[in-house]
């Protein structure tokens, strides 16, 4: 295993992970949130996503596959691998504590508001801060495997893991709106609010580590291919389940699907260039 790749593979999903933290900041430094901006980049991180996941991943994937164990067996392993990474995900996402909705769109101008206002949009003051904790526990949970999937494709290919992490970050700054937002207003404690979101970013580099921990002694190329067919089905499941649905509720349908197809383009010639 080559070293260098190696450290760049937990510094990238470290990178991404701590993202969280650049949300929680800009929703205690900003004045009002860029929502036109936040609905394009989340487009664009999903186009990324989507495209890298079906053009590149899923075909590598089934390429080391095919190698190993033929076309029929190895076409199989992609197909079930893809939606066993779906599954995961999704099971993740069903079962997890989730007071309120952890990906609702949230704004720094909650930041502004007077408690009464607060207690009007949660409806009760008493769950603020039980609806941050357990967003920054289902957060936390879903970047997990998010940090397997920065991790893994990293390691292979150090290229294609910049640009996941860069979309995987960009995916995480409003997830720390949406932790610091309640927990300041339930503690009144921007420290604590801070700290909170930027501890769920952080699972995201545990997920590489019990990955490496966990996976690399049995690594082989079977093995990869699975993984990164598993892979790619987690990133179009969080893209469509996660990204597309917020930056639709941060801005209007056209600006989500600029940036969607801008992120498209900009994986596409980034991937010609490395040909």
């Amino acid at each position: 295993m080559n070293t260098h790749n190696l450290l760049l593979a937990f510094g990238l999903t470290l990178f991404a992970g701590l993202s969280t933290g650049v949300g929680s900041a800009l929703a205690f430094l900003a004045k009002r949130t860029n929502t036109r901006f936040l609905a394009v980049s989340m487009g664009f991180s999903a186009g990324v996503m989507i495209y890298v996941s079906f053009v590149e991943i899923l075909v590598t994937a089934q390429n080391s596959l095919i190698a190993e164990w033929g076309k029929v067996g190895g076409s199989w392993g992609t197909v079930v691998a893809f939606f066993a990474g779906m599954g995961l995900i999704a099971f993740i996402d069903r079962w997890v504590p989730d007071a309120d909705n952890p990906h609702e769109a949230h704004t720094v101008e909650e930041m502004s508001m007077t408690p009464d206002e607060h207690a009007q949009k949660y409806h009760d003051m008493s769950k603020l801060h039980r609806t941050g904790v357990f967003t920054a526990i289902a957060i936390a949970i879903h970047n997990f495997p998010e940090g397997l999937a920065t991790f893994t494709a990293a390691l292979l290919e150090p290229a294609l893991g910049m640009a996941i992490a860069v979309a995987i970050a960009i995916h995480n700054i409003p997830e720390g709106i949406a932790v610091s937002v309640p927990i300041f207003y339930a503690t009144g404690d921007r420290k604590k609010a801070f700290v909170y979101s930027f501890l769920s970013g952080l699972a995201e580099p545990l997920g590489a580590v019990v990955g490496y921990v966990i996976l690399m002694p049995f690594l082989s190329p079977a093995v990869f291919g699975l993984l990164f067919a598993g892979v790619a089905g987690i990133m179009v499941f969080i893209s469509f389940d996660e990204l597309l649905p917020s930056a639709e509720e941060y801005g209007e349908h056209h600006l989500c699907i600029y940036g969607l197809i801008g992120g498209m383009a900009v994986m596409a010639v980034s991937l010609l260039l490395f040909l």
